[in-house]
């Protein structure tokens, strides 16, 4: 496949050009195009362009609002809810990270409800922004139904990520995991079927239940949890909190996230908001700093999204990139 080298803040205007073009309100596309640069820039290429076009078919069918407010409200003393209107994550979340900030400063915890939202697509995306803002972010969601229970044959719950980031001391991030409950992502699975590869066994099964390398028969069957049981029981808690606490869709009544027509996603997000030092003081630091020296010490070994260096640039398909300006010209 032929590459073509991309300056991010070229992806960036790009992408929310085309939103906006395609009816996003113009705060909307910065918050989602944002979240596309990111992904393109850490190589989380199903997070970033290849979900532009999806956005702005449903952006003109209706399927998420690209112009609705978020409403953010506070049921209880520590929890902040955000109800999206179906519309897109991103914003819903810009709108309510500040109010969660704020709560933490008395509470030491709160909680961040994001609900009746479209697919936040990289859950790590905005449990880094925790991060930042120097607490303790684990993330929640959910998604289409596509992974069976173990021995089982019938998906009843999605890849169901799980993500959690926490800060360095001295600002910005120490370490950083964002991964799905499932044995692989959706889309790894959905690009080895356009490319007519092979995906390894312990993926998933055939619709029979059986485990299978065929993409196709993977498609037509369902995903299998990361370690089994354990994976699965994840899964069922990231399930719990993203759709019956928020009030949002269960996986199993998700339709298609890229399809272009249909009923809203109505996902919802959980975060969970810790302050590091509201228990323990500085002591939080120097376990940490024992943590991280202890894995540092090894060659080879590191900690998850540790010292990481973004690029400015980044190299695309040429067919992804011509899409994303004709969306956007």
């Amino acid at each position: 496949m032929s590459k073509v080298t991309v300056a991010l803040d070229e992806i960036e205007s790009t992408a929310k050009q085309a939103l906006v073009k395609h009816g996003a309100a113009d705060w909307v596309a910065v918050e989602v195009a944002k979240a596309i640069r990111k992904a393109e820039a850490t190589g989380n290429l199903i997070c970033g362009l290849y979900y532009l076009e999806s956005y702005c078919k449903q952006l003109v069918s209706g399927r998420v609002k690209g112009d609705v407010q978020p409403v953010v409200t506070m049921p209880k003393t520590a929890s902040v809810k955000v109800d999206a209107g179906f519309g897109f994550a991103q914003a819903a979340f810009a709108k309510g990270l500040g109010k969660a900030i704020e709560v933490i400063k008395d509470t030491g915890t709160c909680s961040l409800a994001i609900c009746h939202a479209h697919t936040c697509t990289s859950l790590g995306y905005f449990t880094e922004q925790i991060a930042e803002a120097g607490l303790l972010g684990i993330g929640f969601t959910n998604a289409s139904a596509v992974v069976s229970p173990p021995g089982g044959s019938k998906a009843v719950i999605g890849t169901n990520p799980i993500a959690m980031s926490v800060p360095a001391k001295k600002g910005g991030v120490a370490f950083q995991f964002d991964q799905s409950t499932s044995a692989v992502a959706l889309g790894k699975i959905t690009m080895a079927a356009s490319a007519k590869e092979d995906i390894p066994l312990g993926w998933a099964v055939d619709a029979d239940g059986n485990p299978t390398t065929d993409p196709q028969a993977a498609l037509k069957g369902s995903l299998v949890s990361t370690g089994g049981y354990k994976g699965y029981g994840f899964g069922l808690m990231a399930e719990v909190l993203a759709a019956a606490v928020t009030g949002s869709v269960n996986s199993l009544d998700v339709k298609g996230l890229k399809v272009p027509e249909g009923a809203p996603h109505d996902l919802g997000q959980f975060y969970f908001l810790i302050d590091p030092e509201s228990v323990s003081g500085d002591a939080f630091w120097d376990r940490l700093a024992t943590l991280s020296n202890a894995v540092d010490a090894q060659e080879g070994a590191r900690l998850p999204g540790a010292n990481r260096n973004l690029p400015n640039e980044v190299d695309l398909g040429e067919e992804i990139w011509a899409l994303s300006q004709s969306l956007a010209n």
